[in-house]
């Protein structure tokens, strides 16, 4: 159950982020709306998987790599940022760290 809440702060986050990017230094209303209430709720669900017995480290790596990985093909995809291949290296290597931090805590 706490990945589905950490699942949930991840979208969150996502939305929240992208539409930063949207909200022109939050000079457009309904985009700034956006990022206020999915930062908001990304944390409180952070929160929730964390009260669900979820280790801080392992929410907040898993948290932190797939909203980067996310937020980088969103941008690349959708918002015509690049993306070189030495970016999606160091995402890589970002993921490959939060996995070894998760299989390391394995009992």
């Amino acid at each position: 159950m706490p990945w589905i809440w950490l699942g949930g702060a991840i979208v969150a986050e996502v939305v929240a982020t992208t539409s930063l990017k949207l909200s022109e230094g939050f000079t457009r209303p309904i985009p700034s709306a956006v990022v206020a209430v999915g930062y908001l709720t990304a944390f409180v669900l952070l929160s929730q998987s964390l009260n669900r017995g979820m280790d801080l480290g392992v929410a907040y790596g898993v948290w932190a790599a797939t909203g980067i990985a996310l937020v980088a093909a969103i941008g690349a995809l959708f918002l015509g940022e690049s993306l070189t291949w030495v970016q999606v290296g160091g995402i890589a290597l970002v993921i490959g760290g939060v996995m070894a931090l998760e299989m390391g805590g394995a009992r």
